[in-house]
């Protein structure tokens, strides 16, 4: 089932999520809907928070290319574990702010421990497009989105447009 997507600036975008301690079968389901969501915003990846639910729980897809396997990850609890010295800068953009973008650097290489939908626990090191989207997601789980890595100026402007969109959708549904 698909999930309505949060919009910023949305105070439940802002909260520090809390971790997942018992795998029921109402979280896979919700891994379930938060994966369709994703796949028909489209995006590549999708965090708990921004369906307004307060649980530690990731959803990413990076494969993009046309005929390639998807490759759906659902993660339990994800942390970075480790992550290089080296840096890679992305055009970010988020789902719960649609159409803007920014460049944001982060660690080019980390090491990601989770509990997938089985419960059993994974680590995996991920790189390129995969580093940064699960670094983004886990950044939703602390109650941190992309444009605060942004300047201020740039963050107020974007939050302004969102303001904007929101009251738009609000009337269009109104």
């Amino acid at each position: 089932m698909k999930r309505p997507i949060l919009i910023h600036p949305d105070p439940r975008l802002k909260q520090v999520a809390k971790p997942v301690s018992d795998l029921s079968d109402s979280l896979r389901s919700l891994a379930d809907d938060m994966l369709e969501t994703m796949y028909d915003a489209p995006g590549i990846g999708l965090a708990a928070p921004q369906v307004g639910i307060g649980h530690r729980l990731i959803v990413l897809d990076c494969i993009k290319e046309e005929g390639e396997a998807p490759r759906p990850l659902v993660m339990f609890n994800p942390e970075v574990v480790a992550a290089s010295d080296e840096t890679n800068v992305y055009e970010e953009g988020c789902l719960s702010i649609p159409d803007q973008y920014g460049e944001v650097t982060r660690p080019a290489e980390v090491t990601v421990r989770w509990m997938d939908r089985d419960g059993a626990e994974q680590t995996e090191t991920m790189d390129g497009l995969w580093a940064t989207c699960v670094q983004h997601e886990i950044d939703h789980l602390d109650g941190k989105l992309f444009i605060d890595y942004l300047k201020p100026l740039r963050r107020q402007m974007i939050t302004r447009k969102m303001v904007k969109l929101k009251r738009e959708r609000a009337r269009d549904a109104g």
